[in-house]
């Protein structure tokens, strides 16, 4: 019951902070109209400047905050990161300058995190067997918010304005704190690394524990390196369509004024199964092991991909998307299990926190490469997608060994917390 408790909080959390997010950002650009940048350049400029600041420096602070998670308690950072979006989200209403925006989104980018560390939560609190669900889970619902947040972003912004969305945004994160400072127990988490240590053998942290562990001991556990890179060229692929697809659309023959409708149908439809993918990943854990599953899942992406490549018109994306998006859907929640099965319990913030940045990476990554290659030809970037998924598929098969099947609990021993 505790478990599950603690599921729902941290899930609902991700759900509501990921679609707080996407209330607003996708109109930044509009946002800066209206506090007087009137040339396009200058819009796009402080938009890009604006909407990297925060994942750059997510990235670069994600494995220190997990650190500190390891030490001082997943929840309690979890409540700060969050806290923090409130004000911030809520000072973007009152702003009066382009600067103002870009100042408060690198706070923010301060004391971000969050996304990593419920992941962090959801797999301590996991009994034996569950965690590939538990992380599913939550990642289902880290993907579903942003697929709703700007459907409703659009309609606040509509009726009541874009300074008061940002408004609605704070309070979406204040909502997330209250579950989780309310609802989760952190002393189901503690409990359950306490019994990985008893059924270590001879129930003693023994050498290891005596050792003290630094952020290149982490990158050195069986695979931990390997899926990371996994989920880097995952994230770089889902990625790589977002700069592209309504150009491609446009090139197969859609006439300019349906454009965003299949646009926008075709990113839902990729979402949508990207959520059944994570969801649905702990129960193909159960018949096959974590490294099978991202050998497998980067395959049938890259199927889905090469489809995209010898599309002659939008019906081949429709039938491709799904295929693409379940997959990579598969793939990374058997990635982030594959990797937390094999961190000890009491630095898995840590490990967490170094997972979150090679995914920030990736997504920073792909809108740069993608678009300088479109200039050439936009097939070339789905023919790119088709080869990096072939790669993975190739060196998961070769290098990830059995790979366990990713929703055992780790039998490793604790490590000492002077990190």
């Amino acid at each position: 019951m505790g478990y599950r408790r603690n599921l729902f909080a941290v899930t609902s959390a991700s759900f509501i902070g990921f679609m707080g997010f996407t209330l607003v950002m996708p109109f930044l650009p509009l946002y800066f109209h209206q506090l007087g940048v009137e040339d396009v350049g200058r819009v796009a400029m402080w938009s890009g400047l604006s909407l990297g600041v925060t994942p750059a420096l997510t990235a670069v602070l994600a494995p220190l905050w997990g650190r500190l998670a390891d030490r001082f308690g997943r929840k309690i950072m979890v409540e700060r990161s969050l806290a923090s979006f409130v004000v911030v989200m809520s000072a973007m209403a009152f702003v009066s300058r382009p600067w103002h925006v870009f100042a408060l989104r690198m706070i923010q980018g301060l004391f971000a995190g969050y996304g990593a560390l419920t992941l962090t939560m959801a797999a301590d609190s996991a009994p034996p067997g569950r965690m590939g669900q538990a992380i599913g889970t939550v990642q289902t619902a880290q993907r579903l918010g942003p697929a709703l947040g700007p459907v409703f972003g659009g309609s606040i912004a509509a009726i009541a304005g874009l300074r008061r969305a940002f408004m609605v945004a704070g309070a979406f994160y204040f909502l997330a704190l209250v579950l989780v400072f309310l609802m989760y127990d952190e002393r189901i988490a503690r409990a359950h690394a306490e019994g990985g240590a008893l059924a270590s053998p001879g129930g003693e942290s023994g050498t290891s524990a005596r050792r003290a562990v630094t952020f290149r001991n982490v990158l050195a556990f069986e695979n931990f390196l390997l899926m990371a890179v996994v989920i880097f060229g995952l994230q770089f692929v889902d990625r790589s369509f977002g700069p592209i697809l309504p150009l491609y659309v446009g090139e197969l023959g859609t006439t300019t004024a349906r454009i965003p409708l299949v646009s926008g149908l075709l990113f839902s439809v990729a979402a949508g199964a990207g959520a059944i993918g994570h969801h649905y990943c702990a129960r193909l854990l159960q018949r096959r092991t974590a490294t099978q599953l991202i050998a497998a899942a980067s395959a049938v992406a890259a199927a889905g991909a090469l489809a995209y490549v010898a599309a002659h018109d939008v019906r081949w994306l429709f039938v491709a998307t799904p295929l693409f998006g379940l997959a990579i859907g598969v793939g990374t929640t058997a990635a982030y299990t594959a990797a937390a099965a094999v961190i000890p319990a009491n630095v898995r913030g840590v490990g967490f926190g170094l997972l979150t940045t090679a995914s920030l990476v990736g997504l920073a990554v792909s809108p740069v490469v993608c678009g300088l290659l479109a200039a050439t030809s936009i097939r070339a970037v789905f023919a790119l997608d088709v080869v990096a998924l072939g790669a993975l598929a190739i060196a998961v098969h070769r290098l990830g060994g059995d790979g366990g099947r990713g929703n055992r609990t780790p039998a490793d021993e604790p490590v000492p917390e002077n990190l």
